[in-house]
């Protein structure tokens, strides 16, 4: 006799026939919840998470997004003149180092959050991007110190790199730990749009500034406004990321009482092997996650980054 589908409603005749049958194809759709598998919040303490979380963000990209708004402007103070296509490039070029340096700062953040805690490593990814950001407000010019303005940038423009590389990927599994069940991406959606509003914050700065300011006031001294401006900027989101508690599942692994959820009974604190291991078994999820990343960075950063300098130099737009 052919077995149910389990599908179709039950008829009780075929119940009584196959009674184990039935209790399986049940317990199969139906799996007992584990206490684990339940996330019990509290609303407030999840609203404090994501917007501390979210314009923490805001404030490191807005820092970021300064650089891409003044790129004419700083071609021409940290790279030798003469040929103005020469310095853009140099500049974008030094724009994208970086992102070289960003899955350096993943690596090695990463694992940290897992073994002292999400806050302190956002914390700490605020304070290197503020003092990447403010110093390079205070570089000196290329006519001043020669070719050291330029490799003075490029350092300060890693370290801005490095501290984005763990600032995404922790403040995503910050709120991915405080966010309730069937709700992680809508709170996490929260943190893109952090990103966006700092890259509007920093591209409505630069332009309020070349509105008031002639080109020569901008390449003296005008281009310095929004980068010192980062430091006051990183504080106020220092002041906000030590206010919140640390994230449940970390306290929970501390021995600690979780304030917002019951998450998961064990959180990673070793990422030996880790790495090896996503490439090993998880290469086609990771080539995955690498293209459509891929695919939205490379139209986001020319639309929000390029394309004001195109408009600008190419097309005659004034700034």
């Amino acid at each position: 006799m052919a077995a149910p589908d389990p599908h179709q409603a039950a008829d009780p005749e075929a119940v009584k026939r196959h009674p184990a049958l039935f209790r399986a194809i049940r317990k199969r759709q139906n799996p007992r919840l584990r206490r684990t598998d339940i996330t019990v919040t509290d609303d407030q303490a999840v609203k404090r998470a994501v917007k501390a979380a979210s314009l923490g963000n805001a404030m490191e990209w807005f820092d970021f997004g300064i650089y891409s708004y003044l790129a004419v402007t700083i071609g021409h103070v940290f790279f030798p003149s003469g040929n103005d296509t020469t310095q853009l490039l140099s500049s974008f070029a030094t724009f994208a180092v970086a992102f070289l340096v960003r899955p350096l700062g993943g690596m090695f953040f990463g694992p940290m959050g897992d073994k002292i805690g999400r806050k302190k490593v956002l914390a700490l990814t605020m304070i290197l991007m503020a003092i990447g950001t403010f110093a390079i407000g205070l570089i000196p010019s290329h006519d001043t110190i020669g070719v050291w303005a330029a490799v003075l940038l490029i350092v300060f423009r890693m370290l801005q790199g490095f501290s984005t590389g763990g600032e995404y990927g922790g403040a995503s599994t910050f709120i991915a730990e405080y966010a309730p069940d069937k709700r992680r991406g809508f709170f996490g959606s929260f943190l893109e749009f952090g990103t966006l509003a700092g890259y509007v914050g920093a591209a409505g700065l630069v332009t309020a500034l070349y509105a008031v300011l002639d080109t020569g006031q901008m390449e003296s001294w005008g281009w310095r406004i929004p980068f010192l401006v980062a430091g006051p900027l990183g504080m106020v989101g220092l002041y906000l990321r030590l206010r919140l508690d640390e994230t449940p599942a970390f306290q929970k692994l501390e021995g600690g009482t979780a304030h917002a959820t019951e998450a998961a009974d064990h959180v990673e604190t070793t990422a030996k092997g880790d790495l090896a291991k996503i490439f090993r078994q998880y290469w086609p999820t990771l080539i995955l996650c690498i293209a459509l990343v891929g695919a939205y960075n490379i139209t986001d950063y020319m639309l929000l980054s390029y394309m004001p300098t195109y408009l600008s130099d190419e097309l005659g737009y004034s700034e």
